[in-house]
């Protein structure tokens, strides 16, 4: 049986549960389809859930741990009337409204649910070096975000490990507080544009390992160093450093929505208008179209923009009709 909800939300990191908290104290009663615990991808709580504390998130004067922080926002969400299904949508069709949205079986012939509205809100995951010990230090010298912890590392020794524009921007940034920053590239030169190249290559603090691949992270407890190949001897070798920051890229998680909602050259939701999509009463938030900042709380505020956007689209619907 089909079940009929006014707004689903699908995904439940800063942006996705933003967007509950306005759209339940608005009365919209919506669903939050959060993922699943499993996925490391899009599991309820996004990529929060990944690390430990969280310095920058305003109101917050002494931090908070990055789990604690999702759970107070879906508490805060629920205490509205929120409703949340912790499973992972398998299929969606936006060919006609309301909008089919599958959890399970996607070949089953009816939809799980019927939305009059939807928001997007799946984000988007870092792209990983896949090393044996990566995932366990991921928030223990381990980084994908130089903004989100370059400040734990004053003083220190670190590497950045990519050669895109991405990686010479937090290796800039790392400068302000690391006392050592190590560009690792697995090539012999950058991809990055030349502006940022002769910014990094003028910058006294940082230096560069070329033509050599990190094969693992160190550390019992916390990273104590990583271990290198060079790419051409094929010599292997460990290095000292406190913290290891991964640059080689995001994916936003649009898989479900390739050929119905139009994306941009890079996978990324493309929105108009705020938060709309090229689908009419389809809206996306966070970082599943923010290629940009991708911060906790631009996530959440984008969030918040398309709770209030469903509300007014949906009261024009009602004007029409």
């Amino acid at each position: 049986m089909t079940e009929s909800r006014q707004v689903v939300i699908i995904g439940s990191g800063p942006a996705g549960l933003t967007a509950a908290i306005y759209a339940s104290r608005a009365q919209l009663s919506p669903l939050v389809i959060e993922g699943e615990p499993s996925s490391t991808s899009d599991q309820p709580g996004g990529q929060l859930m990944l690390t430990t504390e969280v310095e920058n998130y305003p109101g917050f004067v002494d931090g908070i741990m990055g789990p604690e922080l999702m759970q107070n926002f879906r508490a805060q969400a629920a205490r509205f009337g929120a409703e949340y299904l912790t499973d992972k949508v398998s299929r969606v069709d936006l060919s006609s409204r309301p909008f089919g949205v599958w959890v399970g079986d996607p070949d089953t012939a009816e939809p799980s649910y019927a939305a009059e509205a939807l928001i997007i809100s799946t984000g988007a995951k870092s792209l990983m070096l896949n090393l044996p010990n990566e995932e366990r230090l991921l928030g223990y010298g381990v980084s994908t975000c130089a903004t989100c912890d370059g400040f734990f590392f004053r003083e220190r020794e670190i590497a950045v490990v990519g050669g895109g524009d991405s990686a010479l921007e937090e290796a800039l940034f790392l400068t302000r507080f690391a006392d050592k920053v190590t560009l690792i590239h697995r090539r012999g030169e950058l991809r990055a544009s030349k502006v940022m190249q002769q910014r990094a290559f003028a910058n006294p603090k940082i230096s560069f390992l070329w033509n050599t691949s990190v094969i693992d992270v160190l550390g019992d407890t916390t990273v104590s160093g990583i271990k290198v190949r060079d790419n051409v001897s094929e010599q292997e070798s460990e290095i000292a450093l406190s913290g290891l920051f991964v640059a080689i890229g995001h994916q936003p998680n649009t898989d479900l929505f390739k050929g119905q909602l139009e994306l941009r050259e890079n996978g990324y939701i493309r929105t108009f208008d705020g938060t709309r999509t090229n689908v009419d009463g389809v809206f996306a938030c966070g970082d599943v179209q923010d290629d940009r900042w991708r911060q906790a709380i631009t996530a959440a505020g984008s969030g918040c923009a398309a709770a209030i956007d469903v509300e007014r689209w949906l009261e024009e619907q009602a004007a029409v009709h």
